[in-house]
């Protein structure tokens, strides 16, 4: 059998298989299949996922045969395996750029939701604290720094002197940094 007349068997072949020829079908899954398969895996390295892409390219192969114009059958099929590679690894690089992107907000998330709960703790803690105050010293740690007055406002709104004022903050920061410094080590 010279060139000519494989040409002329396959093409023949290729003919029958586009009219729904299953003998036809069989014979060129046969003679083509470990090709694509070896062209996946040496891209892939994953025999799995390379006889499953084979497996599609032929599937789709058998959907498509009538409305397919094709003049090599190894060519469609060997760019067809490629474009399948390109596109599963395509499909991988962004499933894990997903992945990597879920994980991060995840444990941002936690990291949001640990600071949270610390931050809650402080604040809980703190409160406690101011309770150890005298009276006078709570109300000007108040002003002074949870609603930001200036020693000024705060010396006119509670009749006290500028120097009187920075006593009470100087007093209350330093027992209240005694009182923290507890909660510090726990945390």
């Amino acid at each position: 059998m010279n060139s000519s007349d494989l040409v002329t068997s396959e093409m023949q072949l290729l003919e029958n298989f586009i009219h729904g020829d299953r003998a036809s079908f069989t014979i060129l899954y046969k003679q083509y299949w470990y090709k694509l398969f070896l062209i996946a895996n040496r891209r892939l390295n994953d025999r799995e996922i390379s006889e499953e892409l084979v497996q599609e390219i032929f599937v789709q192969l058998w959907e498509k045969r009538e409305t397919l114009h094709i003049q090599s059958l190894e060519k469609y099929l060997v760019r067809s395996m490629k474009y399948a590679v390109i596109d599963h690894i395509r499909s991988q690089i962004i499933k894990n750029n997903y992945i990597s992107y879920y994980k991060a907000f995840i444990d941002q998330e936690e990291s949001d939701t640990e600071n949270l709960v610390a931050v809650n703790d402080l604040a809980t803690y703190l409160e406690k604290g101011l309770k150890i105050l005298p009276d006078k010293s709570r109300e000007v740690f108040r002003l002074s720094r949870m609603e930001s007055w200036p020693v000024t406002k705060i010396a006119s709104h509670l009749q006290l002197s500028e120097k009187g004022v920075e006593y009470h903050i100087t007093k209350s920061l330093k027992t209240l940094r005694i009182y923290l410094k507890d909660f510090v080590a726990l945390a």
